[in-house]
């Protein structure tokens, strides 16, 4: 028989305890200890009949693992293009941001070409579902619709319909009968996760788990669900924007840095093909501390506006905000300012923004934002047909920067007219008919821009 014992178990990290602490000692978390009930099985079952075959390389079928695309370009892009059968996906995101809709949307242009599509819910009612599809124009006969927090029953539907693809939403509120906790505790999400996951891969069905994020906006339970699942995705968005932003943090099947953009509509997500004229939509042409840079996100270019304000302080440390940018890189591109250039800023607020509430992560927008700081600080506006692609270095150099054709396409089609790049990109011989000048310096683009 099996025998139940209480262990507690941190809900960040997953370790364990046979007593309560009041701070993990694996990721020194406070007050993340949980009481829950663990059964010890005396015996252990025998082996399964069905069993696994090694097979030679050449000899497995090629047929599995590829993607199969659900019409919804950006979704697809995201995915890597569609989603593979037997895969799991995670998507998360803040409340209200969008992650129940565009499954729906999903699982509408999916079972629209025949397919059949099971949505589980364990936070809503189907008449509640219900009421949302008919808004969104989702009459299709083979989207089947369960309300149900059992993992169980959840698995049996799974088995009886047989869908080619499925979603728990959300992963948190179900649970399995083997285990006494509460739904949402790791155990709990760990557990009902590895029974998706076994049913996805045997039956090669695709399941989407919908996952609640946390105050400090990672995905809640254990960091093992990220492991488990073939691909991670977050929704992203500021509440006072219509913009969602979907970007991918793992992906087993393709590139991790695409994002797919969309726009929220009282009829649901919107694509915007064209995410560059968006962001660029009102920018102002003759303001200081406006620039355009280049952001590359995996295959797509993107062209973003930087703003800087700086003003003088009069406090002992001046504030330095950065939204959209790494603080700490600002921090950094402050320094070379003051350094190289020679200006004052060491008594001056400066504050950075990447307008429509983008997040640029690479090194290739560092001209841009040096050049918007150095714009706002002499109240010299730059040419609003200009873009600046660079990376800066400690010593003030412009660096190299990849995609550089890419790049300068898209702001030949935005309708810019000259480019202010790193001189090594200007070895080869561009695509682009923009306009574009080389410099080895900040103290050369700065001549540039004058």
């Amino acid at each position: 028989m099996a025998k139940s014992r209480t262990i507690f178990s941190c809900q960040h990290c997953g370790a364990q305890s046979p007593k309560w602490l009041g701070k993990c000692p694996d990721c020194n978390s406070w007050n993340s200890y949980i009481e829950e009930k663990e059964e010890i099985q005396a015996k252990r079952s025998p082996l399964p009949e069905e069993h696994s075959i090694p097979l030679p390389l050449p000899d497995i079928p090629a047929d599995e693992g590829r993607h199969v695309p659900t019409t919804i370009d950006e979704f697809d892009r995201v995915l890597g293009g569609g989603y593979v059968p037997g895969g799991m996906v995670l998507l998360g995101g803040d409340p209200g941001i969008g992650k129940s809709t565009i499954i729906m949307q999903a699982f509408a242009a999916i079972t629209k070409r025949g397919k059949t599509a099971l949505y589980v819910s364990g936070e809503e009612s189907a008449a509640q579902i219900k009421m949302r599809a008919e808004r969104m124009g989702i009459t299709e006969k083979n989207f089947f619709v369960v309300a149900e927090n059992c993992i169980e029953r959840a698995v049996e539907h799974i088995r009886k319909i047989k869908p080619a693809v499925v979603v728990i939403d959300s992963i948190q509120t179900v649970y399995t009968n083997e285990i006494q906790s509460a739904p949402g505790t790791i155990s709990q999400v760990r557990e009902c996760a590895g029974k998706i996951l076994m049913l996805c891969k045997g039956s090669q069905t695709a399941c989407f788990l919908v996952g609640h994020v946390t105050k400090d906006g990672a995905i809640a339970g254990p960091k093992v669900l990220e492991h488990m699942v073939d691909a991670v995705l977050y929704f992203e968005g500021e509440r006072g924007h219509s913009y969602r932003i979907l970007r991918t943090i793992k992906n087993r099947f393709g590139s991790t840095n695409e994002i797919g953009v969309f726009e929220m509509t009282g009829k649901g997500l919107m694509e915007v093909k064209n995410p560059s004229g968006l962001f660029l939509a009102e920018r102002p042409t003759s303001s200081a501390g406006s620039t355009v840079v280049s952001s590359l996100e995996g295959s797509r270019p993107v062209l973003l506006e930087v703003q800087a304000l700086v003003s003088g302080s009069g406090l002992a440390n001046p504030r330095r905000t950065s939204i959209g940018v790494d603080s700490a890189r600002t921090n950094l591109l402050v320094a070379v300012l003051e350094k190289i250039v020679g200006i004052r800023l060491y008594d001056q607020d400066i504050f950075v923004n990447v307008a429509g509430g983008m997040r640029i992560t690479e090194p290739a927008s560092d001209l841009g934002v040096i050049a918007a700081i150095h714009s706002s600080f002499m109240n010299r506006p730059i040419n609003h047909q200009m873009i600046l692609i660079g990376e800066v270095g400690l010593t003030g150099e412009i660096r190299a920067v990849a995609g550089i054709d890419a790049r300068l396409k898209e702001a030949e089609k935005m309708g810019f007219k000259q480019a202010i790049i790193p001189s090594a990109n200007l070895k080869g011989k561009l695509a682009a008919q923009i306009e574009a000048r080389g410099c080895k310096s900040i103290d050369e683009a700065f001549a540039l821009l004058s």
